[in-house]
């Protein structure tokens, strides 16, 4: 009987320990907000302004409740724009009409990352680089679209017309937009999706004969031109970023499969009847290892035990060949109850992959597509989510190539204390992305954990902050601590408010 006391202690005692299992305090936590054809939003490209704000608000709210950290949001569609630009026409899935612009003095896109900012989220401008049509209606098209400026760009292959991705004027043009953005927008990372050259398609062939003859190097293949094409506008977008805002990351999402195993054994033991490195002509490999992104999400939207491509098989593998970058995971809830693989009408297969992510070794968060995949439905799932892995926030990861650096300090230049609130001046906070005010012990040693935490990511708005009384609950001492743009902290400011005397 003891010994059965023993092993049924120790049952509970296991069981107990699951439920409070230690939440990660730095999480990648994303979700895809596309625009294209009006996936996610806005709803419709001809609803009013204030209603197409509502919806972005809704989108945010949600997640926000989810404790979500970052909103990548498709700023580029198919040679279009969601703001106003140089080089591209106004979206129509954002206005109703290709070239047209929305019906209002306010430049939508700054609102959209100031909102976004103001939840202490982080915005990744994603941008389709090479698509450049989403059907061959051309008729639909600005007389502002390269379509009609610069046909010699465009190849029709399939039922869309795509940029040549190696034509060096190309390659210029999409750095030109990108330094546009950086430049002019407070944008926390660029991110490319997975399409490089298209998916093949049976009996087509990429018409890009020409070009090859013209800039292929002496005994290169067409492929390995190809992928070097690629190569070239990643590397370009990297030094185009780095040299107007260092802190803003360059993030990519490839096809999840880069090669099979049966045609390499470096692949990945999977059977995908495309891959990324020979069918897309992207080699991630080569972009992490020369350290030309900051990070990478492998669409890996497949249920954990998939034969062909089982999502844990994936994960294990880019975390096995990930070296120089941040590796977070792509989650597919689009496919829950809504997939010829049965193992997504198990409620807790979405779940599970985030579990199985943390449990495994370089992983560092994930991101979901899409986002409205979860707003409308399956909120047994979201429910999950919510009680057992997002409960609590989550800081971003740093830039890797930043880790270690050392970061200064902000001073106090004044603290102002009322009956109501607490306003504190710094010197220095241009630098950084928001702070996090801790309850911290009268004396001895000061543990800053998330679960201490009195205000998360507050707004730093003219070199200052303000605590009310209500969130700062009595309390006799504070700390706080600035996250800079790399996504780095500072080391803790310890402030005594009962020190502190009081005026109106």
């Amino acid at each position: 009987m003891k010994k059965i006391f023993l092993i049924v202690l120790l049952a509970l005692f296991t069981s107990c320990a699951a439920l409070k299992q230690k939440l990660p305090e730095r999480e990648f936590r994303g979700f895809w907000v596309a625009t294209v054809v009006n996936i996610d939003w806005p709803k419709n490209g001809k609803d009013a302004i204030e209603k197409q704000k509502e919806d972005y608000l809704k989108i945010l709210d949600f997640y926000d409740q989810l404790n979500f950290n970052t909103a990548i949001v498709q700023i580029r569609t198919a040679g279009d724009a969601f703001y106003p630009s140089d080089y591209a026409p106004w979206s129509q899935y954002l206005t109703g009409e290709q070239g047209i612009a929305p019906d209002t003095e306010e430049n939508l896109l700054a609102w959209m990352i100031s909102e976004t900012h103001e939840r202490g989220m982080e915005f990744h401008a994603w941008l389709n680089p090479y698509r450049a049509t989403f059907d061959l209606n051309t008729t639909l098209l600005s007389e502002q679209h390269d379509y009609y400026t610069h046909p010699d760009w465009m190849v029709k292959y399939g039922k869309k017309y795509y940029y040549n991705p190696g034509e060096p004027a190309v390659q210029d043009h999409m750095i030109a937009l990108i330094d546009e953005i950086v430049k002019n927008y407070t944008i926390d990372a660029i991110h490319f999706d997975d399409y490089f050259y298209p998916y093949k398609i049976t009996g087509e062939t990429f018409n890009d004969v020409a070009a090859f003859n013209l800039y292929k190097l002496p005994n290169q293949t067409i492929e390995d031109w190809r992928r070097s094409s690629i190569d070239s506008l990643i590397r370009k977008t990297h030094y185009a970023i780095k040299k107007e805002k260092p802190w803003v990351q360059f993030g990519v999402s490839p096809f999840g499969v880069w090669k099979n195993k049966a045609t390499d054994s470096r692949g990945s033991d999977t059977q995908a009847g495309q891959t990324t490195y020979d069918d897309l002509y992207a080699d991630p490999l080569l972009w992490m290892q020369e350290g030309w992104i900051d990070y990478i999400i492998p669409q890996a939207y497949w249920s954990i035990a998939l034969p062909v491509a089982s999502h844990k098989t994936i994960m294990e593998w880019w975390a096995a060949n990930s070296p120089n970058t941040n590796l977070y995971m792509g989650n597919g809830p689009y496919k829950i109850r809504n997939n010829s693989d049965k193992a997504w009408d198990n409620k807790k297969e979405l779940p599970n992959q985030i579990k199985l992510g943390r449990k495994t070794p370089n992983i560092q968060g994930n991101a979901f597509f899409s986002a409205k995949s979860l707003m409308n439905d399956h909120e047994d799932v979201v429910n999950i989510l919510k009680r057992k892995y997002y409960s609590k926030i989550a800081l971003n990861p740093s830039t890797p190539n930043r880790i270690g650096n050392k970061i200064a300090i902000p001073k106090i230049v004044r603290i102002h204390k009322t009956n109501t609130s607490v306003n504190i001046q710094f010197n220095g906070l241009e630098n950084f992305r928001y702070g996090l005010a801790f309850g911290a012990k009268k004396s001895g040693k000061n543990q800053l954990k998330l679960k201490k935490l009195l205000r998360t990511k507050i707004p730093l708005s003219l070199n200052s902050i303000t605590l009310s009384n209500t969130i700062l609950k009595n309390k006799k001492k504070i700390a706080l601590v600035f996250i800079d743009k790399f996504g780095q902290e500072t080391q803790p400011i310890f402030i005594n408010l009962d020190q502190i005397v009081p005026y109106d």
